[in-house]
């Protein structure tokens, strides 16, 4: 097993940054890998070669298109959150298994599978979470900002990961962070509620 020398940390924080986009958006970060790797910026896993080619580029350009409008109608998006969250889990760690090269396939997988595949998941129910309030309090009007939201998340998390590994990973770990504390919140006040009723 080879060291875990800076390469490798920067790695792992891409491929996590990149789990955290595909949280916000599924086929966005998929979309800049594709896109990086054609242009023969991004070196991929062994395996992952396809994700360079021109078919999965134009695949994965439609799936972004698709996904970004459908997002931007009315309760539509709640229906969609259904098939984004098992998708966002999925594409977070195909992202990372992309990306992490040069380690053990061991530990590639680890990696996406536990660290990637959680953190896009816990990302994703945030963001499920907070639009099934939005719709409740908005009426649904307000998801269309969420949608702009999320989208800009997502590109903007998804060029960081590439351009800026550390600082994607230190952004990952505050939001997850500030996840888990608002969801240990919402937990608190639900029992404490069901506790009142008692």
């Amino acid at each position: 097993m080879p060291p875990l020398d800076l390469e490798v940390l920067l790695g792992v924080g891409t491929g996590l940054a990149l789990a955290a986009a595909a949280g916000f958006r599924v086929f966005v970060p998929l979309l800049v890998v594709s896109f990086a790797a054609r242009t023969g910026w991004l070196p991929l896993s062994t395996g992952f070669e396809w994700m360079g080619s021109t078919p999965a580029l134009v695949v994965f350009a439609t799936a972004t298109l698709l996904e970004i409008v459908a997002y931007y109608l009315p309760f539509f998006d709640n229906l969609l959150d259904t098939i984004a969250t098992p998708a966002a889990v999925l594409a977070g760690i195909i992202a990372s298994a992309s990306v992490l090269t040069d380690v053990p396939p061991w530990l590639r997988y680890s990696v996406a599978i536990i660290g990637a595949g959680g953190t896009a998941g816990i990302v994703q129910g945030s963001t499920v979470l907070l639009r099934l309030k939005s719709t409740a309090f908005t009426g649904g009007t307000g998801n269309v900002f969420l949608a702009s939201l999320e989208l800009l998340g997502s590109l903007v998390m998804s060029v960081a990961s590439l351009l800026l590994p550390l600082l994607a990973l230190f952004l990952v770990a505050a939001f997850l962070l500030f996840a888990m504390w608002r969801l240990s919140r919402f937990r608190h006040r639900r029992v404490h509620a069901l506790d009142s009723r008692a």
